[in-house]
């Protein structure tokens, strides 16, 4: 039976709301498939606003490969905002997807994908609209499978009780075998019911589902062990590789929004995974090894991204796109390209080491010559041997030198703040690194016209990464430290005009720890948020660290003993049976490293240094050159 759109429902709301065309979908490239030609189904949802979800790759990408499947449907879900929210309560009206405008209830799959903690709070919302139970042991047969995805389902465990199951790491194929499997499910009739769909997703090792694994606890807090319930389940859950992204050139039709989002650009992805080895980065961490894909592969997704979407400039993203080891050709390449035309390119935040000047010549030929971001991370030179991100003062400052000299004159840096083994010097060290870079810029240029930008987060320690051990600052050692460095660069006559200052407190931080680290005891600290109101927790403006701190005494939650505790080497941790390739004992050896200050090089460049991925994935690094060239078009 098809499912009915229920836009005649909503489209009587929307008069009543900020930015309703934001809910009304007909995107360019979007995709409504009729609901009878599917056996599966899937809503997919980025759980925070429309303006933030439909940029995010991610589900992009999913998007198209399930709806090029026959016999699949794929659909779009947003958090929506809370002016909406309450009149879909007192209208009735459930959550629903933004193409067909189906209620999301009526989907096989409900696909979270995660990549902030702080977006848990949302996926509650959206499952109390939809109808779906919020507690996994709740729903029943007529209810979709809530999958979790993304950054954060490496540690799903706080929200373990909300989700039927979860995927680590790379998405494309592991979404095609679930697909088949609920296919199959479905063709034989259900048989066993849910939990039988669960099971089959579970024995693969490539899906896991909490509800099959007990967590035992000792008396004083820390777990026991985490333990399969059922015979047929693995002790261990492992991440997906995708190991050849020329094989899978997606988004090959990026949708265009029709409200303004956080990104208006066509995104070609043009590595995945990092070596570089940097202790805070989860990221770089849970997507080894590195996957290039090739300059001809580029250049076609680029060509075709731009056709089918209009978009003019295209960013060419990874963890740290300067290190493609064909970057310079795929730069030339694609400005020679698209030289003369309106079509722009674009660099993420640059490694000081990798940046060169004849590359950013290239990124802004077409006469956009927007600001340079860099990311030292550390204010000192131990601070950074600290955290393994390996550039000098001299490196900086030689690096901004050369932009300022070529006509660039606004620079950001980006900082972290409550770093491990970090000190009070260390922060007012940025103060001093931004001053030396204004005061070479005025020097190479011979004019004032010069400014820097000093950003600065909240450190997190990560699950999956060497300072997951780490014991995290408390927010008023954080908020300390910046009040003094922003009091220093304020009352500097000479160059603190120069000098913008942006900063996050670290209060959001100390919950974001929590989160991140947090076992399923922690759901119920969520759980008291989101009944109390909280919504959008990664904006400012809606956060609310009293709520939180109130939600986590209501569920008798230690919030200090998830945060600045710092953990044992042999403590079991709650992500503990989740593979994410990396050797437990390297991780270990490169924590205790990192408080000595010893350091680590890329294992692109330099012989392995066993950090596990590539033998117990069964993966390898993957980088060019390949010695193609990337060959103008001859019409543009």
């Amino acid at each position: 039976m098809p499912v009915e759109s229920i836009f005649h429902r909503l489209e009587a709301l929307l008069p009543k709301v900020q930015k309703p065309i934001q809910y009304v979908g007909g995107e360019l490239n979007s995709t409504v498939k009729d609901w009878d030609s599917a056996d599966v189904r899937w809503a997919l949802m980025y759980p925070d606003a429309y303006e933030v979800g439909l940029p995010n790759q991610g589900v992009a990408i999913l998007y198209e490969i399930l709806n090029e499947l026959p016999g699949t449907l794929a659909e779009r879900t947003y958090t929506v905002w809370p002016d909406l929210e309450a009149l879909m309560r007192a209208e009735g009206v459930p959550q629903f997807t933004v193409d067909a405008h189906r209620p999301v209830r009526a989907f096989d799959v409900l696909g979270v994908s995660f990549s902030t903690e702080l977006g848990y709070t949302n996926m509650l919302t959206a499952l109390d609209l939809a109808g779906i139970p919020m507690l996994a042991v709740d729903r029943g047969e007529d209810d979709p499978i809530v999958l979790a995805g993304g950054h954060a389902a490496f540690n799903p465990e706080p929200v373990a009780d909300f989700l039927d199951a979860a995927v680590l790491g790379d998405g494309e194929q592991i979404s095609i075998a679930i697909t088949e499997v609920i296919r199959e499910w479905k063709a034989e009739g259900r048989p066993g019911g849910r939990d039988e769909l669960l099971m089959r997703l579970a024995e693969s090792g490539g899906v896991y589902v909490p509800k099959f694994y007990d967590v035992d606890y000792h008396p004083d807090g820390r777990i026991k062990r985490v333990a399969p319930n059922r015979a047929d389940v693995p002790w261990r859950v492992h991440k997906h590789t995708v190991m050849d992204l020329d094989e899978w050139p997606y988004p090959k039709k990026p949708l265009v929004p029709l409200a303004e989002t956080v990104h208006e650009r066509f995104s070609v992805e043009i590595f995945r995974g990092c070596t570089r080895g940097c202790r805070f980065c989860q990221a770089g961490m849970i997507t080894r090894p590195v996957r290039e894909r090739s300059i001809t592969t580029i250049g076609a997704m680029v060509e075709k991204g731009v056709k089918e979407s209009g978009f003019n400039e295209v960013g060419l993203l990874s963890l740290s796109s300067a290190d493609h080891s064909e970057i310079a050709d795929v730069a030339k390449g694609l400005a020679d390209r698209y030289e003369g035309t309106n079509t722009s390119l674009s660099l993420p935040s640059t490694r000081v080491d990798a940046f060169n000047i004849d590359l950013a010549n290239e990124f802004s030929r077409n006469g956009r010559r927007s600001g340079l971001t860099f990311a030292p991370e550390g204010g000192s030179e131990r601070m950074r041997k600290v955290i393994n991100k390996m550039v000098t003062e001299e490196d900086l400052i030689r690096t901004v030198t050369t932009a300022y000299s070529q006509g660039w004159r606004q620079v950001k840096l980006y900082f972290m703040c409550g770093l491990p083994t970090e000190q009070d010097e260390d922060v007012l060290g940025i103060g001093d690194l931004a001053k030396k870079v204004i005061k070479a810029g005025r020097e190479a240029t011979g004019s004032r016209d010069i400014r820097c930008t000093v950003s600065i987060g909240g450190f997190v320690p990560k699950p999956h990464t060497p300072f997951q051990w780490a014991g995290q600052a408390d927010h008023e050692t954080v908020d300390r430290r910046l009040k003094a460095l922003r009091d220093s660069l304020r009352g500097d006559k000479q160059y603190g005009r120069a000098i913008g200052f942006r900063y996050h407190d670290g209060k959001p931080s100390i919950v974001e720890g929590m989160l991140s680290r947090g076992d399923r005891r922690v759901g119920a600290v969520i759980r008291a948020v989101w009944e109390d109101g909280g919504r959008f927790d990664g904006w400012s403006e809606h956060f609310s660290y009293d709520r939180w701190m109130a939600a986590a005494e209501k569920a008798g939650v230690d919030v200090d003993w998830y945060t600045t505790r710092e953990r044992e080497e042999n403590e079991v941790l709650p992500w503990d049976h989740l593979d994410a390739g990396l050797d437990r004992e390297w991780l270990w050896q490169d924590w205790q490293e990192a408080v000595s200050g010893g350091e680590v090089e890329d294992c692109r460049w330099t012989p392995c240094y066993d950090c596990g991925v590539c033998p117990t994935m069964g993966t390898e690094i993957q980088i060019g050159p390949t010695g193609r060239k990337l060959l103008p078009l001859t019409v543009v």
